[in-house]
């Protein structure tokens, strides 16, 4: 966040539009986004699910997680937290 804010000093908000209020709507500029950098179907909210599996796989316990991503409950959780095969053995490798 403080890198952030040092990079944007001027700014208020992380999606500010270019009257300086806050964007509701990220759609058209995340498309935009994607077309630029030539990636096919990826959604914003992969994002959301990309950054519970990488705390996952950071060590960040399963409430946590929970949490942080403000779920009413752990069954949906679940859903958001995929870990790499290679994070599933060493998980297995720690009892071995």
């Amino acid at each position: 966040m403080s890198e952030w804010r040092t990079q944007t000093p001027d700014n208020s908000y992380v999606f500010q539009g270019k009257t300086g209020v806050p964007l509701t709507d990220v759609k058209k500029p995340w498309v935009t986004v994607l077309d630029i950098a030539l990636i096919e179907s990826f959604k914003f909210h992969d994002l959301r699910d990309h950054f519970a599996s990488k705390l996952m796989m950071a060590g960040v316990d399963l409430n946590r997680v929970h949490e942080l991503l403000g779920h009413s409950g752990l069954k949906m959780t679940l859903r958001y937290t995929h870990l790499a095969p290679e994070h599933k053995a060493a998980a297995v490798n720690l009892i071995c």
